[in-house]
């Protein structure tokens, strides 16, 4: 993610900055466009972090997978309490970065919750994660992982 995230921090639910060079390089990266005023957001929001918990969280060995969070919440406070109340342990872009807005533009998100899949260098997998998450459960990490070219030494 250095050609699309790099040089940029992301912060944890707790409020923790992270590196985003280090915490998504050689991982399929979703990027999660999302906010807490969504009925539709905060229905999708529990099944993602029962997805991620079961690729990440809970597996003997965690797959290569990071979700980032790109809120479209009208403030910090409002998307830190979505963050707390409905999240998994998953990373997000800081509200203030304006470089959520150039993401939007960038993967032409016109309706949330949209969840688009991409490759390290940026490039779309999908951008049809939230169907495809609703439809194939874990099933469809597989697919994504074999496109995104990272450790191919995977097994689901």
């Amino acid at each position: 993610m250095v050609d699309l995230l790099g040089g940029r921090h992301l912060v944890t639910r707790e409020g923790k900055a992270v590196e985003a060079e280090a915490a998504l390089q050689n991982k399929v990266v979703a990027l999660y466009f999302a906010a807490r005023r969504c009925a539709p957001s905060r229905d999708f929001t529990p099944l993602l972090g029962e997805f991620y918990a079961a690729l990440v969280g809970e597996a003997r060995r965690p797959a290569p997978f990071e979700v980032v969070f790109v809120s479209a919440d009208g403030s910090a406070q409002e998307m830190l309490e979505f963050m707390r109340e409905l999240h998994g342990d998953w990373l997000a872009l800081p509200f203030h970065d304006p470089y959520r807005h150039e993401l939007k533009k960038l993967y032409n998100i016109t309706a949330i919750p949209k969840l688009v899949i991409v490759k390290q260098n940026g490039e779309v997998i999908t951008n049809k994660g939230r169907k495809q998450i609703r439809e194939r459960g874990l099933a469809c990490f597989q697919d994504w992982v074999e496109v995104a070219d990272v450790f191919q030494n995977f097994s689901g």
